[in-house]
């Protein structure tokens, strides 16, 4: 047997084929697919916790339609872009090509209750199925002629950002203290560090030498990439609290709800987490708990726009803040902020790395964030960028 008809003969129940699907206007029917990545160079090497990166991967997908719009989705990884392009092109394609691209909500629901659902539904899989589900999400914006916050209702007026291009954890405590008050004198007044060294007491110099560094007026935060265990964590707190972290992000394994939900009730401190949690059920789970007061939901890990939408309302409704991961480097959740009701202000993590890579750069101004104003969703690669730093040997073009 072929792969193509192992592939033609998995169709999920709940997944219709796609001819059996009404498919509304003509000019909105997906004619092809193409995938494809960049490799955008870093100004310097970085590392936290878990990595160290020269580079930041930005797989692509593009979907045509019958009426000549590209919608153009995104995601933000380590590595390993070829398997996002592969569940795209060579399992979701077939369920894309000659349906609509304005039955947004039908798509993810097809796409999810695929057999590939048994394959993950976190990590590659869901990936995917957020790049898809932005690029209709783009698509809609386009055709509406408006930008995607203000389709979405979203507040016109500038987001607040907070600094995560500094306080590497490669960078000795005399240059970290450095380069967090480097960003306190270009005007910054949120900022964040990375945690996590071997030695907790290593953290707990290094927290002290930022904060006396920037002072006390400037808000700071720390970031351990699920380093520590629950004793741990536990050790370092005090000392956390002694330097006013407003938050202490992913301080334990992503998946250890009881841990995050016990070190929570035994600090005064918020605990935040998201960018691990990959659906609105997990996020529940943990919202119920008690678990965490800060909701880094990442459009591109969870199911694209609309389940990034589910998560964030049900955060917002529980007085908790929402303040999303960027993997996305910021393109798309400059449009997701600030489109929830909620009591606490929208808040959004300033990383510039791959703005050059993109046709409309967002832009950030004395801290805050300026809304785009192209229709779309800010998505569509320049091509000057591509033809720079696109991997060679991941993706392909496909079509019905």
């Amino acid at each position: 047997m072929t792969v193509e008809s192992v592939l033609g003969s998995a169709r999920g129940v709940l997944s219709p084929e796609t001819g059996d699907i009404d498919r509304g206007n003509d000019g909105a029917v997906i004619v092809s697919i193409e995938t494809y990545a960049l490799a955008v160079p870093l100004a310097r090497p970085i590392a936290d916790a878990t990595a160290a990166m020269s580079h930041w991967t930005v797989p692509v997908v593009e979907i045509r339609t019958a009426d000549g719009r590209v919608g153009t989705g995104i995601s933000g990884v380590h590595c390993a872009p070829e398997l996002l392009a592969d569940v795209i092109g060579k399992y979701y394609g077939p369920s894309l090509l000659g349906a609509s691209s304005e039955d947004i909500h039908g798509t993810w629901k097809r796409l999810y209750w695929l057999p590939t659902h048994w394959m993950g539904r976190a990590g590659v899989m869901h990936m995917a199925l957020a790049m898809v589900d932005i690029a209709l999400w783009d698509l809609a914006a386009q055709r509406a002629e408006t930008p995607l916050w203000r389709l979405l209702g979203g507040i016109a007026s500038d987001i607040e950002a907070y600094n995560t291009d500094g306080g590497w954890l490669n960078l000795s405590e005399s240059d970290l203290a450095r380069d967090l008050l480097s960003l306190v004198d270009d005007g910054w007044r949120r900022v964040k560090i990375k945690v996590g060294k071997s030695d907790w007491n290593e953290d707990a110099d290094r927290v002290r030498a930022v904060r006396r560094a920037i002072g006390d007026k400037v808000t700071l935060m720390c970031d351990a990439n699920q380093r520590w265990d629950l004793a741990t964590a536990s050790r370092i707190m005090p000392i956390l609290e002694e330097a006013r972290m407003d938050w202490v992000e992913e301080p334990l394994h992503a998946d250890d709800l009881t841990g995050h939900a016990r070190l929570q009730r035994s600090t005064i401190l918020d605990i935040a987490a998201g960018e691990s949690i990959y659906s609105y059920q997990q996020f529940t789970s943990f919202i119920e708990a008690d678990a965490f007061r800060v909701v880094q939901v990442d459009a591109t890990r969870v199911g694209g726009v609309t389940e990034w939408l589910q998560v964030a309302a049900h955060a917002a409704a529980r007085g908790l803040r929402v303040a999303p991961h960027a993997g996305d480097m910021m393109q798309v959740h400059q449009h997701l902020v600030g489109t929830v009701l909620s009591e606490v202000s929208p808040l959004i993590e300033y990383i510039p790395w791959t703005r050059d890579a993109f046709v409309e750069r967002s832009i950030v101004s004395e801290g805050y964030l300026k809304r785009p104003q192209l229709p779309g969703a800010s998505t569509a690669i320049d091509p000057v960028a591509r033809s720079r730093w696109q991997i060679r040997g991941v993706g392909g073009i496909f079509t019905s």
